[in-house]
């Protein structure tokens, strides 16, 4: 009986052999006690919290980050300029500064040649020597255990492609998707650093940025942020979304010799740009005034976008506005080709 009933109480333990009739059941000693995981509001409203720690200012946060994108679109570019800069301590994206560390980059698909080639293309363009403080690694989640554990100031792992990690096929479930990640996503919580797992996105496209990542949504689901690198008619963006980051969609530029990709602002804001560029373009080309449709035929743009920007470069007086339904250039030099800085006509 000691055996069988070894992790009872005394008390309990004789309340049950005497039928329970002496009254209420003592507590158990060893039960489990359910307060010890709860919390009152008036304790929540008084803890602090350390802010949010980025690898990546506003884009990597601190934990488990997917970066989707097609084949081929520049994933490991991205991921190779932001290991770089996170341990020479440098910029990437434009004007990101990471914070600085060690890094761990897993090259599932690609062997050091290639990787060496990589490298040193991306360095010769920034004018930096090998960052000793980058690690390359042909192994899983075993080696990335165990280099967290040897790594003096860990900061960024990133896994280049998660089907490298464990293939993921299109007809497992949503828990089979969540628990493909859920290990790397407890081990970037439990080390407080960054891991970031390279995807590819679907061949179908999606209102939502996060429903293009290839799936179920039990990947977006298990990670804590998502970032999808996407190409259009409008242009390249960088779409972000997490837990602790806000929602943003950025216009991006990859420069082929650098091999490197810039943030170049909203992508709303930089869409609208280029699209009243194109229309400045068109007007100072044709030299005389232009209908809504006209510019629609030169521009190939949208004319609901047509009429909407006309109206407001009219008001920030890009485009005069002549007669009914005609624009022109607002700087007369510019509406002439092959007029000069001056105005007058070029020999």
């Amino acid at each position: 009986m000691t055996d069988t009933h070894q992790d009872e109480s005394l008390d309990s333990l004789y309340w049950r052999m005497n039928g329970g009739n002496r009254g209420p059941k003592p507590a158990d000693v060893n039960a489990h006690d359910w307060r010890k995981n709860t919390f009152t509001a008036a304790e929540l409203q008084r803890k602090t919290f350390p802010p949010v720690s980025y690898c990546v200012p506003d884009l990597i946060p601190e934990g488990l980050t997917i970066v989707a994108g097609k084949p081929k679109i520049g994933k490991s570019w991205l991921a190779l300029d932001v290991c770089i800069a996170v341990a020479a301590g440098r910029f990437c994206l434009g004007e990101r500064k990471p914070v600085q560390g060690d890094v761990l980059y897993a090259a599932m698909e690609d062997n050091p040649r290639r990787l060496q080639r990589r490298i040193d293309k991306i360095l010769s363009a920034v004018g930096s020597t090998w960052p000793e403080r980058l690690t390359l690694d042909k192994g899983g989640v075993d080696d990335i255990r165990q280099w967290l554990e040897q790594a003096t100031e860990p900061r960024l792992i990133i896994l280049d492609t998660l089907a490298g990690v464990k293939p993921i096929r299109t007809q497992q479930g949503y828990t089979e998707d969540y628990e493909s990640l859920a290990e790397l996503h407890r081990l970037a919580n439990e080390k407080g650093v960054s891991i970031v797992v390279l995807h590819h996105t679907r061949k179908m496209e999606a209102d939502d940025p996060v429903d293009t990542v290839s799936g179920t949504l039990g990947l977006a689901g298990c990670a804590d942020s998502v970032l999808v690198l996407n190409r259009s008619s409008q242009g390249t963006t960088l779409y972000v979304r997490g837990r602790d980051i806000e929602e943003a969609e950025h216009a991006v530029s990859f420069d082929k010799h650098a091999c490197r990709w810039t943030i170049l602002g909203n992508a709303s804001e930089v869409h609208r740009s280029n699209e009243r560029g194109r229309i400045l373009t068109a007007l100072a080309e044709t030299g005389e005034e232009m209908t809504p449709q006209a510019i629609v035929t030169a521009t190939g743009m949208a004319p609901t976008n047509v009429w909407q920007l006309l109206h407001r470069m009219s008001v920030d007086g890009q485009v005069e506005k002549v007669g009914r339904g005609k624009y022109r250039h607002a700087d007369p030099v510019r509406s002439d080709p092959l007029s000069g800085p001056s105005g007058s006509q070029e020999e």
